[in-house]
């Protein structure tokens, strides 16, 4: 029976400075998909059908705040990958 030697069988401890993302980034990128989830949630509504017009597919909301939003989301996950916090 051969024994294994404690070193080889320990894995190595990762340093904070080897992950390329930190705990800004993971907040940052939370925020923009927060804000990407509520830019779509705005544009949803009721659709028109054969039935009936429904004039609300026109809104502002759903034509320039929630798509809007979406894409500032969209921007600021970029943003928020690159980000690379000051060090002391």
């Amino acid at each position: 029976m051969a024994t294994k030697n404690n070193k080889q069988s320990q894995l190595p401890t990762e340093n904070h400075a080897d992950f390329p993302l930190g705990k800004t980034n993971f907040k940052l990128m939370a925020i923009a998909g927060a804000a990407i989830v509520i830019g779509f949630l705005l544009m949803l509504g009721p659709s028109t059908t054969e039935a009936g017009f429904e004039p609300d597919i026109f809104s502002t909301r759903r034509i320039v705040i929630g798509p809007g939003l979406a894409f500032l989301g969209f921007v600021f996950m970029a943003f928020a990958i690159i980000f690379r916090p000051r060090t002391k």
